[in-house]
């Protein structure tokens, strides 16, 4: 079992920055990636950025050059540094975490809203 627990969230304006952040706690040894996804009004959960267990980036088309994928292993959390943020970024963020042990599973945090102002 792993828990997440995000924080950071909040309201900025347009151009503005946050930082999400995202504590792992559990069997954090059975995680093979995080990442951040986030869901809009009426629209689909979609992935923002995903940091494997070697360190590999993965970015949405729509976030690159703007938000940066991080983690501190000694505190088993994992940041999302969002810069020039835009009203189009307005979502809930959630953290998922990938793990094998046997098989794969994924687990969720409850979500942070982040809305952009224009």
């Amino acid at each position: 079992q792993v828990q997440l627990v995000e924080s950071g969230g909040g309201l900025v304006q347009a151009g503005g920055s946050l930082r999400l952040s995202c504590a792992a706690s559990g069997s954090t040894f059975s995680i093979t990636a995080i990442g951040w996804y986030r869901q809009a009004p009426g629209k689909q959960r979609e992935l923002v950025a995903s940091i494997s267990r070697g360190g590999s980036t993965n970015y949405a088309d729509s976030v690159k050059g703007r938000f940066t994928i991080s983690r501190d292993n000694a505190k088993n959390t994992v940041y999302l540094q969002m810069n020039s943020l835009k009203p189009e970024d307005t979502a809930v963020y959630y953290c998922n975490a990938h793990t094998v042990v046997f098989t794969p599973n994924d687990y969720w945090g409850q979500g942070i809203q982040v809305t952009v102002s224009s």
